[in-house]
């Protein structure tokens, strides 16, 4: 059996002691270790704004193709290591490769991950303390390090796989859960595999990239919620592809979540907010309803990204209530502002979208139902 490899990604300069100890400690799991050296080169001087920057440009463009004939070598894993700016190169390689192969970043974690890392599968591993010379703590994190990479080197994996076959895309949350559970348990029944993504402002990052590789047969945009999140406000990472990036299949859309702001915790929400009707969903999020002018442009844009598909395209409208607070004696409940969406959507949509409007609320079994109807009217079952 062929010895299983990893690549190692560290700035050699200013991290070589460390580094040396994780490869060591990776080759006790009888892991193979090769050391790809991404410091900038400085010299040991300060370089500035735009040098810097330019440098970080130039290591990732000339290694990129290094790390990506070594995959195809047979490679089975990607560990990075690095602070601030060791760490933004070898993440910005590993968003460069492909979605699903496995790749370790440990660091200090100078950032917030989940931006840079929306579109990609890496393991973070926090250092807790800074990569500036070995003491217990570093040295039990880079243990740990070695004994999950050695643990990812265990399946032997093509090193280009993505995806095994075209899935149906299904976008869900919490505030739709019902209707998620109830869609991909009907679809599994029929022997069809549906893949869901977490639509709360990073999890459309993923299902677009995935989207523009062709890993789905069709799409049940069943919580657009992040049309709030871009438009309105709240967290959320760049996705300009969010809604164009399934354009050729059949795409069906409801709109789930979009009578509400994912914002953060109750006491970091600016006070307008708070003056609207809302509620916790969780210690962590809070979610404000959308004003009738906001919805508009939720409509709009929701609109608009359905006019552009060129496959066959729906949109189911449960006028019972939009998310799970959205019903009777829900916090945000509001008969009213669905109406106002269905108005402006059904004004601005061109006459090739197919439009269903249902008084179910979106987590019935009747909005289920009318979704797998329209997906055996378009051929996608």
């Amino acid at each position: 059996m062929t010895q299983a490899e990893v690549l190692v990604l560290a700035t050699l300069d200013t991290k070589r002691e460390e580094t040396a100890y994780l490869v060591d400690r990776i080759s006790e799991h009888g892991v193979a270790a090769q050391i790809i050296d991404i410091s900038l080169t400085s010299n040991g001087g300060a370089l500035d704004e735009t040098k810097k920057l330019e440098a970080i440009d130039r290591i990732v463009t000339s290694q990129l193709g290094t790390i990506v004939s070594r995959l195809d070598s047979g490679i089975n894993a990607v560990v990075g290591m690095g602070g601030g700016t060791g760490g933004e190169i070898a993440l910005r390689l590993m968003r460069a490769l492909p979605i699903t192969f496995p790749k370790v970043l440990v660091t200090t974690l100078p950032f917030d991950p989940r931006i840079a890392a929306a579109d990609s599968s890496i393991v973070f591993v926090p250092t807790l303390v800074d990569i500036c010379g070995l003491n217990a703590t570093l040295r039990e994190v880079m243990e740990n390090t070695a004994a999950l990479t050695a643990g990812l080197c265990s399946t032997r994996r093509q090193a280009n796989a993505c995806v095994a076959a075209p899935s149906i895309a299904v976008t869900g949350l919490g505030a739709t859960e019902g209707a998620v559970k109830r869609l991909t348990g009907t679809l599994k029944e029929r022997e069809i595999e549906s893949t869901v993504f977490h639509a709360n402002g990073y999890g459309g990052a993923a299902f677009a990239r995935f989207a523009e590789r062709g890993a789905f047969s069709s799409v049940i945009d069943l919580t657009p919620h992040e049309v709030t999140r871009i438009h309105v406000a709240g967290a959320h990472v760049p996705m300009p592809t969010r809604f164009s990036s399934a354009r050729d299949i059949p795409y069906i859309m409801l709109p789930g979540g979009i009578n509400f702001i994912g914002l953060g915790e109750r006491s970091l929400v600016p006070s307008e907010y708070l003056d609207r009707p809302h509620y916790a969903h969780s210690g962590y999020f809070t979610h404000v309803k959308l004003t009738p002018i906001e919805i508009c442009k939720v409509a709009e844009v929701l609109a608009d990204s359905l006019n552009s598909v060129t496959g066959p395209a729906a949109l189911i409208v449960p006028m019972g209530g939009f998310s799970h607070q959205d019903c009777p004696g829900g916090a945000i409940e509001d008969a009213q502002l669905r109406q106002v969406f269905l108005d402006q959507v059904s004004e601005r949509l061109s006459d090739t979208v197919k439009v269903e409007v249902l008084e179910a609320h979106i987590c019935a079994p009747q909005t289920t139902q009318q979704i797998l109807e329209t997906l055996d009217a378009f051929g996608a079952m």
